[in-house]
């Protein structure tokens, strides 16, 4: 039998470790310092362009009048162009020049009397001449029914005033350089005039149209149909 163990002896020897693991307490996460707030973002130099229009695109959107929409939408394709016209159709709202380079609503003309629009590929050439000369010869008889005439082509005022002196044509040229009236009326195809002849009653609804017709016989068919009415 082994000798009991004194108190001393026993307090000499290393206390025993328990082999149970005792969990010990997590040392409290130290505090993260805080992050320093983020900068703002700078923004792009458009963005803030766009920023500094928007009072000035507002401002001329209220003087304008126009709605939202109204600015959004595209512009019309047609800008420019004419319907086409046909018989029993009424002579458009359009704004050209006259030989004088002054501006000529063509509506207007057929406001108080018929007209009577032949049309010329180019003025002073032959065959242009010879059918202008034609409607100058019988002018008077045009106007003592009611009926203005001009001759309507594609060249420039200018030109069209030079032609007028040199064969002392009595009635107005009017300049379509674009052929808008030109190609409403059916003679503009291909980029050029075809020669022509369009009657209109007081009112500007078309009655008449001769196309293709003979230099020398538009002046006298046209008279004649006037004459037939």
């Amino acid at each position: 039998m082994p000798p009991r163990k004194t108190a001393a002896t026993a307090s000499t020897e290393p206390p025993r470790r328990s082999s149970r693991i005792v969990s010990q307490p997590k040392e409290e996460a130290k505090a993260a310092p805080k992050a320093a707030p983020k900068a703002a973002k700078k923004r792009p130099a458009a963005a803030e362009t766009e920023d500094a229009a928007a009072p000035e695109a507002a401002a001329k959107k209220a003087k304008s009048g126009k709605s939202d929409a109204e600015e959004d939408a595209p512009e019309d394709e047609s800008d420019g162009k004419l319907a086409k016209i046909d018989i029993g159709d009424v002579l458009p709202s359009v704004t050209l020049k006259n030989e004088k380079d002054e501006d000529v609503d063509v509506a207007g003309l057929a406001a108080e009397k018929g007209v009577v629009f032949f049309l010329v590929p180019k003025a002073d050439t032959p065959g242009c001449t010879t059918q202008a000369c034609a409607f100058r010869d019988i002018y008077p008889d045009f106007t003592s029914v009611n009926y203005d005439v001009y001759c309507l082509s594609a060249d420039k005022p200018a030109a069209q005033t030079k032609w007028q002196t040199k064969k002392e044509l009595p009635y107005a040229l009017i300049s379509d350089p674009k052929r808008v009236l030109i190609t409403a009326l059916g003679a503009g195809e291909g980029g050029k005039t075809k020669r022509s002849h369009f009657i209109f009653e007081k009112g500007g609804k078309l009655l008449e149209r001769k196309m293709p017709v003979k230099a020398a016989d538009s002046a006298s068919l046209a008279l004649e149909f006037i004459k037939g009415l």
